[in-house]
């Protein structure tokens, strides 16, 4: 089945309103250069209503970086899934690795916002992936295979079909280091296997981008692969340049 490759920019705890706007109608520019690919960016929650209206008349998606399972209520400090539709949001990532390591997320919390954002009919971006520890150990698909069943519990096949699983090896993000073409084409491989004993055919639907520090010199031989289908991309979605050089390798 061929699946529309998904390039998604995690712009985290950067860019002021004006500089996101910028980098915003700068993404847009190169998106529409690369017919077939669908770009996603998410910046911080304070730029989103200026970069959804910069967005506006183009095909980029916007999206949160994280949310809160609650749709409202007594939760200082918190955004939920329904508050970013409302400004014009497309996906939320749920579960990345930065929310686990420094903000004490648990699978189970992943599960329970992974609901919430498909409750909201907005696109889940379940991110998994293993520490340097666990890969050397060779639990990679112990941990991977573990944070993917537990993000995904108690959802039907059809809602595994409509959402897009990110794996981002934790030793490659923000270090340099990248997976190699190989190694990263085999876990998307397991992921999807697993997904198949979770949802069937629905499986081969499911979008499995790739996220670790990836960039305009490896990109077009990592998106060349079977399973991966896109990009979660971090550091390298901060340059317009790199970025939309990326964008052109899916294509």
């Amino acid at each position: 089945m061929s699946r529309v490759p998904f390039v998604c920019g995690n712009w985290k705890l950067n860019k002021t309103i004006a500089e996101a706007v910028a980098l915003a109608n700068g993404v847009a520019a190169g998106a529409a250069q690369a017919p077939g690919v669908e770009v996603g960016v998410a910046p911080v929650s304070t730029a989103l209503y200026p970069v959804a209206q910069a967005l506006k008349s183009t095909s980029v998606l916007l999206g949160g970086q994280n949310c809160y399972h609650e749709t409202s209520g007594a939760y200082t400090g918190e955004i939920s899934p329904t508050f970013f539709k409302d400004v014009g949001c497309k996906f939320v990532i749920v579960g990345h690795s930065e929310r686990r390591q420094l903000f004490g997320e648990t699978d189970e919390g992943v599960n329970v916002k992974t609901r919430a954002v498909l409750d909201a009919r907005l696109l889940p971006i379940v991110c998994v992936g293993e520490t340097l520890a666990e890969r050397e150990a060779d639990r990679t698909m112990d941990v991977v295979g573990g944070q993917t069943r537990a993000a995904l519990a108690g959802l039907t096949a059809a809602e595994i079909g409509s959402l897009v699983v990110a794996y981002e090896p934790v030793w490659a993000i923000g270090t340099g280091r990248t997976a190699t073409t190989e190694q990263a084409q085999q876990v998307h491989a397991d992921i999807r296997e697993l997904l198949r004993d979770l949802a069937g055919d629905e499986a081969d639907k499911v979008r499995i981008q790739y996220g670790g520090s990836v960039k305009p010199a490896n990109a077009a031989a990592l998106l060349g692969q079977p399973d991966i289908d896109g990009a979660l991309v971090g550091g390298a979605a901060l340059k317009t340049e790199d970025f939309v050089a990326i964008i052109k390798a899916a294509v």
